[in-house]
């Protein structure tokens, strides 16, 4: 029951991200698209259906998939692909007056704010050679002749000179390494209307609800851990309080999370929503909390400090709370059950972090033939730990995709991020009740969404910072290696 909970889950995740993406470029059905992208999970889904998790996948089904159902997926996209005019066309037509005042338009600006946006540019901070002119953009192309800080700043305040806020000033790196300038149109002008937006924005009402709503599933799911039955919640609904340790630590260890991402989005003036939860009538109760960002990150530096606020902040809740319910928690015997979505017979050993702890808080008490009944509020820390190792994965939209990309740039963290997808499923091999990351990392895209300022590097500190919370990553997800088990135990 607990796998279709998470297959359907999956499901939605997937058509819905198809939708909103993939439907724009293609005339290919998304359910079609959808049903090629699901096949990895349903045919490993059924595969431990059938066999059970202890059975390993046999290598040509683990493979398979992987490489028949990306091609497959992409051929289907390209198949189906609209047509989409490109300025090259208008350029060889006859030059009629009716084409003249075409190709006007694809122009962002006219003669004289060209020469305008050329002075823009000076020559000792950035030698501009040429401008490519699209639709809604305006590639300035040159060779830049100072620190990157600088030249962005510098541009910046020239171009809010002229133009004030109806562009936005990117400054990214290309494919060959050559920093270059955009303008594009600024999606949210200053105006009278930004107090109103702002109010709306944030929706206190609606983040109070999903809370107040939240709380009581958990709280449900809390009794359930707590041993509690239905029935007895119904002739006693006193007893519905056992269930308030695992929900107020959950609650706290997610809100923490996500208000480290909104405080630290609020300290470089990022509009963003206030964090919402996500509540469910089944299984843990909740399904986590978000925020969302509606303004353009200024720099990688902002860029790193947001994402990894979150997981810090997590990780600093999760603990307390993971070694007193450990502390409070009950050995159980070693049983073909065991592992690490049991909570009634917790099975430590496959993450090198949960061992230490295990073994530091229950002492000789924990044997290699015995596992943890965990404590709710241990599943509450155990939880937080999770939620910070998935999204301290180096990959894409995650919290560790957006760290990787502030400390090395989007292009090489496209490639750490492919090479994090491949090493996910490697370990979800020998640890099955990984395997739903696995298949959610593959139908994630790799590419980040730049700050404006791409170009800038971050200081040591902050790349320190980054390859401590990599540290963390493996920390968490590398199983406990024989030799310090045999060393502990």
């Amino acid at each position: 029951m607990l796998f279709l909970l998470w297959l359907l889950l999956l499901g939605l995740i997937t058509y819905f991200s198809l939708q909103r993406g993939v439907s724009r470029i293609t005339r290919t059905p998304v359910w079609v698209l959808w049903l090629v992208m699901m096949t990895p999970g349903l045919i490993w889904g059924t595969w431990i259906l059938v066999h059970g998790s202890h059975k390993p996948l046999p290598v040509e089904l683990a493979i398979a998939p992987l490489i028949v159902c990306p091609c497959l997926y992409w051929l289907l996209v390209q198949w189906g692909r609209k047509e989409i005019p490109t300025p090259k066309a208008e350029v060889a037509a006859p030059q009629s007056p009716e084409n003249e005042q075409k190709k006007a338009k694809l122009r962002p600006i006219d003669k004289l704010e060209e020469a305008n946006l050329r002075d823009c540019f000076p020559w000792s901070v950035y030698y501009l050679q040429h401008l490519e002119f699209r639709p809604q953009s305006v590639i300035c192309r040159g060779q830049l002749r100072t620190n990157s800080e600088t030249a962005y700043q510098t541009i910046t305040e020239n171009v809010e000179k002229y133009f004030g806020d109806r562009f936005l000033v990117i400054f990214q790196n290309s494919l060959s390494g050559k920093p270059f300038f955009a303008l594009v149109p600024n999606p949210k002008r200053v105006n009278a209307q930004n107090t109103l937006n702002n109010e709306r924005l944030t929706r206190p009402i609606l983040a109070l609800g999903l809370l107040l709503v939240t709380l009581f599933t958990t709280t449900i799911a809390g009794t359930e851990m707590a041993g509690i039955t239905n029935k007895s919640l119904q002739s006693d609904p006193a007893l519905l309080l056992k269930g308030l340790p695992y929900a107020i630590s959950l609650l706290l260890i997610l809100g923490t999370h996500e208000s480290g991402h909104y405080l630290a989005a609020r300290f470089y003036k990022i509009r963003s929503t206030l964090p919402y939860f996500i509540p469910v009538p089944f299984f843990l109760g909740t399904f986590g909390a978000f925020i969302q960002m509606r303004s353009p990150i200024p720099n990688r530096k902002a860029l790193f400090d947001i994402s990894i606020a979150g997981p810090l902040a997590g990780l600093v809740i999760s603990l307390p709370f993971m070694v007193w319910g450990l502390a409070n928690s009950t050995i159980v015997p070693l049983s073909d059950r065991s592992g690490i979505l049991n909570f009634e017979s917790f099975n430590p050993k496959f993450s090198l972090l949960l061992s230490l702890l295990s073994k530091l808080t229950l002492g000789s008490a924990l044997t290699p033939d015995n596992a943890i009944n965990l404590h709710p509020v241990a599943v509450a820390g155990y939880l937080g730990l999770v939620v910070t190792a998935f999204n301290l994965i180096p990959v894409g939209q995650l919290d560790g995709g957006h760290i990787v990309h502030a400390m090395f740039g989007q292009k090489i963290s496209m490639a750490i991020g492919q090479i994090a997808r491949f090493l996910m499923f490697l370990l979800a091999l020998l640890e099955p009740g990984l395997l739903l990351w696995a298949v959610l990392l593959f139908l994630m895209p790799l590419n980040d969404e730049p700050a404006l300022n791409d170009v800038s590097e971050l200081d040591n500190w902050r790349d320190f910072l980054g390859l401590v919370s990599l540290g963390l990553l493996v920390m968490i997800l590398l199983p406990t290696p024989r030799g310090i088990t045999g060393l502990f135990w």
